[in-house]
Parts: structure tokens; sequence; C-alpha cells
């Protein structure tokens, strides 16, 4: 299987995935959760400008994949939450980026 951070997202994907296929996937990440219908993790720095250079190589990532995370922000914590409004939850292309972002950090 190719490694999640190695694929890009699909701009039609067949619908929301499973509990089973959701679970099986949130273990190739490290620290996110399902919560709500979408993927979420909490990602905390020392600073503002640690959090806004995090924020703007996730925008660049979500920019290059065209999918796009909610976004919670503040002086040092960044909340993102993943999922694929075209088919009302979770999707492969959540994971994709999910991954993407755990491989800007040196402890996912």
């Amino acid at each position: 299987m190719t490694k999640l951070s190695h694929r890009r997202c699909s701009a039609t994907v067949d619908g929301p995935m499973n509990a089973v296929d959701i679970e099986r996937h949130l273990a190739q990440l490290n620290g996110w959760k399902l919560a709500d219908g979408a993927i979420e993790k909490t990602h905390d720095f020392k600073d503002f400008h640690q959090t806004m250079a995090f924020m703007n190589a996730v925008a660049w990532i979500c920019h290059v994949e065209d999918h796009h995370p909610d976004v919670a922000l503040g002086y040092s914590r960044c909340v993102l939450r993943f999922n694929t409004h075209s088919v009302a939850g979770v999707s492969i292309n959540d994971f994709i980026c999910a991954a993407k972002v755990d491989a800007l950090l040196p402890d996912g």
C-alpha cells in the first residue's frame, strides 16, 4: 500500500468511508481522531510565529491538493478538521491531507 503522504487527492470519491475504514486509516496517522464527522488534530506551538509558519505550510499543501480543512487558529494552537463536504463524511482525501500535514513536523 502506498503511504498516504505519497498519494494525491482525487477530484471524485465514491462516498464517505465506513467506520472500519476510518479506524484503519486513523491507525496510520499520529494523534488524529474522529470527531463529529471529521478527522481532527490539535497542534500546539511555542508562539504565534511558529503557529503561523505551520498554518502557511498547511495552506500550501491544501491548495496543491485542492482539499481544505476547517481551521481554528490562536496564538500557539491550531486545530485542523478535515472532512469531505461533497460526500458528507470522511473520505480518503482527508487522510491524504492529514498525512501530508503530519510530515511537516518531526513528531508527526
